[in-house]
This record gives C-alpha cells, structure tokens and sequence, in this order.
C-alpha cells in the first residue's frame, strides 16, 4: 500500500508541475515537460526497481509499439479536429480512437503473447 501511495504522488507531482509551467507562462518548459514520457519514465524507475532490466526492456517495446497503434492517431485526431469542433470535443473524439485501438493493440498482443 505505502508504494501506491509513492506512485501516486510522483504522478500528480509531474503533472502539477506541468500544469503551473503553462499557467506561469513557461510555455517552453511546460511544452519539454509535457514531452516527457512522464508516467512511462516513473513507471520504469519502478518496475526496474522491482523486476529488473528486462522486464523494463519488455514493457518499453510495448508501449513503443502500442504508442504508434494508439497514441499518435489520437494526436492526430486532436490536431485535425481541435480548429473544427473546439479542443474538449476533439480531445474526447481523440479519446475514443485512443482507446478502441489501445484496446485492439493489447487483445492483439495477448493473444498472440507478443512481448512476453
């Protein structure tokens, strides 16, 4: 329990930071900030803690992969949309993409026991 409790104040420690960053008008460092693989980057300090090397090696090649399925059509989306529908529903629109093919990546992977 008390390493949840580490894991989540780290979380909410980057994005608040991010956050004021943008908010002070340090848009340069709020922009590097938010390019920060912020949770894969205290995700792994962790799982590397706990479970070595490899399994970080593992769980990188899979959010390498999963990040192109998923994650760059939702930027996509958000870029393409935000002008046209307004930024909250282009965000949830980019959402939705996000998820059905973060969903299919990983039913995909499963069943096939890629990187395991």
């Amino acid at each position: 329990m008390k390493n949840i409790i580490i894991y989540f104040i780290t979380g909410g420690i980057f994005t608040t930071l991010i956050v004021l960053l943008e908010e002070s008008g340090f848009r340069l460092l709020s922009g590097l900030a938010a390019l920060i693989p912020v949770f894969t980057l205290v995700s792994y300090i962790f799982i590397g803690g706990l479970k070595g090397g490899i399994a970080v090696g593992q769980h990188a090649k899979f959010v390498l992969w999963g990040t192109i399925v998923s994650w760059i059509p939702y930027m996509i989306a958000v870029v393409y949309l935000s002008p046209r529908i307004g930024p909250n529903k282009a965000i949830a629109v980019g959402m939705l993409i996000f998820f059905v093919l973060a969903i299919a990546f990983i039913l995909i992977t499963t069943r096939y026991n890629f990187f395991q």
